[in-house]
């Protein structure tokens, strides 16, 4: 039997851009995306500390050293731009895996920069 445990977590980053007609995903500045251990279309789960929004959406490559964090499509209407938000991503794995499993974790400055 397979579970599913977080793989990696950007924890706490600014959304910069919100942009309501585009067909959909969340745009990460591609260095977040590296250190992080996310893939491009990768499937990502966003949760909003500033109204506890919680969506699901797929990441895309932004320019890298950028600090973007750019919500896109009807997911545009679920921040705004200044919200803090936790992006997470998740692994099925079998349990004697998972057991061993070392999830990527980063915690970007307050302009969406590694430290």
């Amino acid at each position: 039997m397979q579970i599913q445990i977080m793989k990696s977590k950007i924890h706490r980053v600014k959304i910069t851009q919100a942009e309501l007609h585009y067909v959909g995903s969340i745009t990460i500045d591609e260095d977040l995306m590296d250190a992080a251990n996310l893939i491009e279309n990768e499937k990502v789960q966003i949760v909003n500390i500033n109204n506890g929004e919680r969506l699901e959406t797929y990441v895309i490559k932004g320019e890298r050293g950028s600090g973007k964090i750019c919500l896109n499509g009807p997911a545009a209407r679920k921040v705004a731009v200044g919200d803090i938000v936790i992006i997470i991503s998740y692994a099925s794995m079998e349990k004697q895996e998972a057991l061993n499993f070392k999830p990527t974790v980063i915690f970007p400055d307050d302009q969406n920069r590694l430290i």
